[in-house]
């Protein structure tokens, strides 16, 4: 195709190169490094990608959040810009449930449901989850009357941002996210903590160890004993996986009895 002056002009502006005969005038095109190497003589070079629009800028992770309250916490992470999951959140999930909970959950990071809401564990894993703190007695409530600490979960994530299309938290999203989360753990002083999914077991205990070999032993974070399990939502697809789970449960029940006896 031949283009008149004008025309291979407006091209040149935005970004194309036009290739044009030996015996055609040359129109002059801006070139992004005069050391980058050229199309061979009389061969068309292809044309260089639109420029994109400029990513949303990140931020800084907020300073002092191991001196902050748990309002100034909740602020902190609702503001948070720390790492690229800020550009496509609808909502910080920051954490639900008594702040002086005696058992803490903590799981891996919010899906749909949970962006969309706020709250951590909603759905069917949620509903899951409800059912299995429900047969230890337990609940999320917040303000349930006549309810004793020992009776009330603190729910939380390792991330506060959904990932987008849920996919697996990446490492540097967990190390700006990490701080949030044992500031609540030291905020709340749980006597127990219920790790549930592999991204929060390997985060809080800073290990690349599968949940099958992690189950059955009480390990530490921050001084709190902490108890391995299955996340609900694996456990939706793997039922059979229930009844390891339940084990976990009343392995954190006998290590909650024992700490209060």
């Amino acid at each position: 195709m031949v283009w008149d002056e004008r025309q291979a002009a407006m091209l040149a502006e935005m970004g194309i190169r036009v290739w044009r005969s030996p015996a055609a005038p040359a129109v002059a095109t801006p070139v992004a490094d005069a050391d980058a190497p050229r199309a061979p003589s009389g061969v068309a070079e292809p044309a260089p990608a639109m420029p994109r629009a400029a990513a949303a800028e990140r931020g800084a992770r907020p300073g002092g959040v191991e001196a902050m309250d748990w309002a100034d916490l909740r602020t902190a992470v609702a503001g948070c810009t720390a790492c690229g999951l800020c550009r496509g959140r609808t909502n910080t999930v920051f954490g639900v449930g008594h702040t002086q909970a005696h058992w803490m959950v903590v799981g891996e990071a919010p899906g749909e449901q949970e962006d969309r809401q706020g709250e951590p564990f909603v759905g069917k894993a949620g509903q899951l989850l409800d059912n299995m703190l429900r047969a230890l007695g337990l609940t999320r409530q917040a303000d349930g009357e006549g309810l004793q600490p020992a009776q009330q979960v603190y729910i939380a994530n390792v991330l506060k941002c959904r990932p987008p299309m849920n996919r697996n938290p990446q490492p540097e999203e967990v190390a700006q996210c990490e701080p949030y989360l044992a500031r609540q753990v030291a905020l709340l002083q749980p006597r127990l903590i219920l790790a549930m999914g592999r991204f929060a077991v390997q985060s809080l205990l800073q290990t690349s160890e599968p949940i099958g070999r992690l189950r059955g032993r009480v390990h530490q974070y921050q001084g709190v004993p902490a108890i391995v399990t299955y996340h609900p939502a694996y456990l939706l697809r793997n039922p059979a996986d229930k009844a390891k789970a339940w084990d976990d449960l009343c392995l954190a029940r006998e290590v909650m009895r024992n700490a209060s006896s």
